[in-house]
């Protein structure tokens, strides 16, 4: 019953942190999700005016228990409403959250976000949600049902405004339970030095669909949604070109901060800054208990603020499951660890956590696992390219010929799957990206016994291109005995002139960052990575000209060559554990 329902809104392709928790909780049940069962009946107190500094009012509605108390407090702060101000039927699971949360004895602040449905103000990106969050936690204070005890929840953007408020919070902020999500957005706008172009015109669309539909628009909205048609409508739009004109083609009209956020694209302008907390990580006090997945858009943002908070002395928890931005079956977790965080840290009962402060899911078969820390131990692994698309540990002979291939900008190598926003994302059959020209295959023989893959993982390549502006991708699959290859973890380098570190025959030693993930490759299976030179639209392609991508139109194809001999190592890094 839980994956089908998960399942069936997944297809639908609806963002987890609009509609993920609500599914949960309306079609699946406590007992089902693991977690304690209801205690009081639910009283509510709707569209409650908080008063922010400038004079805006946010609104929120209040959820409570309807029993003495007193009660701890929870503060969700989502820009996609609080559920009977969006569009029918999007918000009939998005009430039930806070209502699973009252009855089990807190009172729960659901707050509309600034400029977004019937809150007051703009909605400019990011910008203003510390102190919006500031404002709305010294409210909650001054209320006479506080008892002094706040923690905040939330997955994606709901999770973001947890960041945003935590480095200078009140001291009655004590818990913090993020999930999917991550302290600063630049590098999820921007994922290796690309517009991740599929995401932002993707969630885009979706919020401003989701403003302005009314209220029985929503009826109409989910068909729009539905990933055959998001393929119809956008396909044009992630074709065009210039890529700053997207989100105009999308909708019909501008959006002022997509144009914001793709014209600047190095993370060290104030732009970025300005909404970037991850510095003050080390700084926040209150425990935080994460969420993550390897297949989400903010994984390894997700793992940098929780290296941020192990290396500042802090002990935060972090579950990492198999799901995407989408995968309701992580609502289920995110709501089952958030409960039992804030049993213990707003509720002084420290028995409701578990013994080990990582979990996490080891895909192929591995199942879950309980660490001290991430990630686990494990030994670096290499295996190296060799001619005829072979991936071995012997290193490459002397004499090895390299490859070569053309990467064309105006046929950009797509990306089939992944770590996207909506479906179809995740674990994806590659064998239609394989037959690509565009696309190198390097592929070991059916392995002897399993390996286990947990930790990040690294391409080390040689590399010619006839482009000083050019991208590599890297994407490690791994191969059934069937022939279906599926994607684990992929990334993407972005040259530039003098990036690289140059060899003496001209070529160019770099390094491919893959996303870290938890993979058991079986006996009898085979190891892939694949070598191409783009991922469109997850990243929006290199037009090979070094025009500001943002307004770029000229596209100039690139002859790329792949070394892999004794003096050229190309390898694949993976770190094998002891169970490996």
């Amino acid at each position: 019953m839980q994956r089908r329902v998960a399942r069936r809104w997944a297809v639908l392709g609806i963002g987890a942190a609009a509609l993920g928790a609500g599914r949960v909780v309306a079609g699946i049940g406590a007992r089902l999700a693991g977690v304690p069962p209801a205690r009081y009946r639910v009283g509510v107190a709707w569209k409650q005016p908080v008063p922010m500094p400038d004079g805006v009012i946010l609104y929120a509605d209040h959820y409570y228990p309807r029993a003495p108390g007193p009660f701890p407090t929870i503060l969700v702060r989502s820009p996609y409403g609080r559920g009977w101000d969006m569009p029918y039927p999007f918000g009939l699971g998005m009430v039930q959250v806070p209502r699973f949360l009252a009855a089990r004895g807190y009172h729960v602040v659901f707050q509309t976000a600034r400029g977004c449905f019937d809150s007051g103000g703009a909605f400019p990106f990011l910008v203003n949600e510390e102190a919006d969050g500031r404002a709305t936690a010294e409210w909650i204070a001054a209320q006479p049902w506080f008892n002094g005890a706040l923690g905040m929840w939330g997955a994606s953007y709901w999770g973001y405004v947890q960041w945003a408020l935590a480095a200078d919070a009140p001291p009655y902020l004590k818990a913090l339970a993020p999930s999917l999500s991550g302290s600063q957005m630049g590098t999820l706008i921007f994922p290796d030095g690309a517009p991740a172009f599929d995401l932002i015109v993707r969630w885009i669309r979706f919020t401003e669909l989701l403003q302005h539909a009314g209220h029985w628009g929503g009826l109409g909205l989910i068909p729009r949604m539905a990933p055959w048609v998001q393929g119809r409508v956008l396909g044009p739009v992630f074709r065009a070109l210039p890529i700053s004109e997207a989100v105009e083609r999308a909708l019909g009209y501008p959006v002022a901060f997509y144009r914001e956020a793709i014209e600047h694209p190095t993370l060290d302008r104030p732009y970025w800054q300005a909404r970037d907390h991850s510095a003050t990580v080390p700084l926040v006090t209150a425990p935080v208990n994460l969420i993550a997945g390897w297949y989400d858009i903010f994984l390894r943002e997700s793992l940098a603020d929780y290296a941020a908070l192990v290396a500042a002395g802090r002990a935060p928890h972090l579950t990492i499951g198999p799901w995407t931005h989408t995968d309701g079956e992580v609502m289920v977790t995110s709501l089952r660890e958030g409960l039992r965080w804030f049993a213990a840290h707003l509720q002084g009962d420290p028995a409701a956590l578990r013994a080990r402060p990582v979990r996490l899911y080891v895909m192929g078969g591995g199942g879950w696992r309980d660490l001290d820390a991430w990630p686990p131990p494990a030994r670096p692994t290499r295996l190296y390219l060799h001619a005829g698309g072979r991936l071995a540990a012997d290193p490459p002979p002397a004499d090895a010929p390299p490859d070569h291939y053309r990467y064309d900008p105006a046929n950009p190598t797509p990306n089939i799957g992944g770590p996207l926003i909506f479906p179809p994302a995740g674990a994806q059959d590659q064998r239609p990206l394989e037959a690509r020209p565009d696309v190198l295959c390097y592929t070991t023989d059916p392995l002897p016994a399993d390996l286990e893959v947990i930790g990040p993982v690294r391409l080390e390549l040689y590399v010619r291109s006839s482009r000083a502006h050019t991208d590599f991708v890297g994407r490690l699959c791994d191969v059934a005995p069937n022939g279906r290859s599926v994607n684990i973890c992929e990334g993407l380098t972005r040259l530039t002139p003098g990036c690289g570190t140059p060899q003496p025959d001209g070529s160019l030693r770099i390094a491919v960052d893959l996303y870290p993930t938890a993979q058991r490759f079986r006996q009898s299976h085979r190891i892939r990575i694949h070598v191409a030179s783009g991922g469109h639209p997850r990243w929006a392609r290199n037009l090979g000209t070094g025009e500001p991508f943002a307004t770029g139109t000229a596209m100039l194809a690139a002859a790329q060559t792949i070394y892999h001999d004794a003096a050229h190592p190309a390898a694949l890094v993976l770190p094998v554990t002891a169970d490996g």
